[in-house]
């Protein structure tokens, strides 16, 4: 593109891309969708962060009405020299490439360029947004990747195509038979619409079980207490050592977490 335009004599600058980014139309209820999103989260208890991963350009993204809803913009892009105009790529992401941002996301690695901190082992209950919490909303085979690596791991990946395309519905059929994804639905995303319908069933479904875990957890940490409390009010049998060998802390009551 960029030998073309060199060709033609025509500098294709950054601001152009960001400038075609703002005219761009959307599905129904794309506009809407994020601050919708968010206020479900907190009436579930979730904190939702949305992010993108892209073959498109950053810069035409970054342009776009909803770019400000975006914690991360993974897309291709280029460099540009001080008067703004595109000289070469400077980052381009394809369908082999895109799964290494999902583990940027999950590991709170945001900046594209840090390659030591992605390659750490990060514990998976210390990783800011666990797989299992993630949803994956994806039009094209580009996608099938990221469906694949977040089903796999545990998340949801949704196949969204054109309404009344029946062409395109048969490619999202074809993908959900595969196995590559749970879900599929028109790319409409105004409220009480299908695919409204599944994110907002998923986010009910992750915020039961991060409840049921921190029930676990409470219930875990209370009968450890009490079996503490028992080692320490128990009568010594013979051969026992005595309390001041065998412990070389005493509890407190902060220290047992209460049910």
């Amino acid at each position: 593109m960029l030998e073309k335009a060199r060709a033609a004599r025509v500098s294709v600058k950054k601001e152009d891309f960001s400038n075609y980014g703002q005219q761009l139309s959307f599905f129904n209820g794309v506009i809407e969708w994020f601050d919708r999103i968010n206020r479900y989260g907190k009436e579930t208890g979730l904190k939702v962060t949305h992010h993108i991963i892209s073959s498109g350009i950053r810069e035409m993204i970054s342009g776009t009405i909803i770019a400000k809803h975006f914690q991360d913009i993974y897309a291709s892009s280029y460099c540009y020299d001080h008067h703004g105009v595109a000289e070469w790529p400077a980052l381009a992401l394809n369908y082999t490439t895109k799964t290494q941002y999902l583990f940027r996301i999950n590991k709170g690695v945001h900046e594209v360029y840090d390659h030591s901190k992605i390659n750490e082992y990060v514990r998976p209950d210390e990783r800011p947004v666990p797989f299992a919490n993630m949803v994956f909303i994806g039009d094209g085979e580009t996608d099938i990747p990221c469906f694949r690596l977040v089903k796999e791991q545990g998340g949801h990946s949704i196949a969204v195509f054109r309404p009344h395309t029946a062409s395109a519905k048969a490619r999202s059929d074809q993908i959900l038979r595969d196995g590559r994804v749970q879900f599929v639905a028109p790319a409409d995303y105004s409220e009480g619409k299908m695919i409204d319908r599944i994110v907002k069933s998923i986010m009910e479904k992750i915020a039961a079980v991060e409840h049921l875990q921190s029930l676990t957890s409470r219930t875990s940490k209370t009968s450890r207490g009490r079996k503490t409390d028992k080692l320490i009010e128990g009568e010594p049998r013979p051969g026992d050592v005595s309390p001041t060998e065998g412990l070389s802390a005493k509890l407190e009551p902060s220290d047992i977490q209460q049910a």
